[in-house]
């Protein structure tokens, strides 16, 4: 559905700002609680909780991150969702959620309406109020960025680093093809695999694959290492080969470092008796680099996703 119309009286412009923002809290219904916890106040009230604060926030932008081709309430969900893969990725809950949008004048109402009842069903779908946000004007354009609040399990904050020399590298999931597929708006967060595998001391170092994972292995390697992995154990998506499942992102999939002492084969077993639905891989271990075997992938050959170059 495009977004755009030169019929004014089915854009936003017929409304202006304070008719616009009623209509978003009648879009948004019970998604979005009433003030202070919600939209009406200067900044939105979350009651604290006893583990750590996490924070994070991501865009989506029209022409970047969907387009015509995506519906515009699948794009407001992959908003959502691609902010609820930060806080799985850290094994965390999420909490609240802030919405800062900027947008052109000749956005159409229908289009903006349907988008906005995408966050709403992620928002009920996760139990995540919307508690508050911003409009602006955005000449040519739509960007909407989303700020979630969330804490960490109560047992630690899994970060990206902490993996070291031979921990076995796993990935939830299945990579590549994400564009073509429709995955990189038809997913799941991994929220309670986050959740689970923090609560698992063997698990060392977590991040989300958003960037294509031979990016993102980068991120989690230790110092001195690098990332060893059999290719016949990357698994791919329906559509995709092995160049798509390293480079080509949004894949929203948990990769994390195992420590080497741990028993696999004990934490395969538990994994899929908690997750019978949710394929896990181990792709192989952190080695130095003068150790890499010959028949591993070199990462080095390949590159994911990265922003302005």
């Amino acid at each position: 559905m495009h977004p755009f119309t030169k019929n004014l009286r089915l854009s936003v412009s017929a409304l202006g700002e304070e008719k616009l923002i009623a209509a978003i809290r009648h879009w948004l219904g019970s998604a979005s609680p009433r003030a202070p916890f919600g939209i009406g106040d200067d900044c939105a009230v979350v009651p604290a909780g006893r583990a750590a604060q996490l924070i994070t926030v991501d865009p989506v932008i029209y022409g970047e991150h969907f387009n015509d081709t995506v519906p515009p309430r699948a794009a407001g969900e992959k908003l959502f969702k691609r902010n609820l893969s930060d806080i799985a990725a850290m094994g965390g809950r999420p909490r609240a959620a802030v919405l800062a949008l900027a947008l052109d004048s000749r956005v159409k109402l229908a289009w903006l309406e349907q988008f906005y009842r995408g966050l709403a069903a992620v928002s009920r779908r996760y139990r995540v109020p919307i508690v508050g946000g911003d409009i602006a004007h955005h000449k040519g354009g739509i960007v909407a960025t989303l700020t979630l609040v969330g804490e960490s399990s109560p047992a630690r904050v899994v970060t990206r680093t902490g993996a070291r020399l031979g921990d076995w590298i796993f990935v939830s999931g299945t990579l590549g093809n994400s564009l073509r597929s429709g995955h990189h708006w038809n997913f799941a967060p991994r929220l309670a695999e986050g959740q689970w595998l923090a609560r698992q001391c063997d698990v060392r170092a977590m991040l989300d694959v958003s960037d294509g994972l031979a990016k993102d292995l980068r991120a989690l390697a230790p110092r001195g290492a690098v990332p060893a992995l059999d290719r016949a154990a990357l698994p791919l998506r329906a559509g995709a080969d092995m160049r798509a499942a390293l480079t080509d992102g949004e894949d929203y999939e948990l990769v994390f470092a195992l420590a080497a002492r741990a028993d696999r084969a004990a934490f395969i077993r538990a994994w899929r008796k908690k997750f019978p639905r949710t394929k896990l891989s181990c792709l192989g271990r952190f080695v130095r680099p003068d150790s890499l075997p010959a028949d591993a992938l070199n990462l080095a050959d390949f590159r994911g996703f990265e922003h302005l170059r």
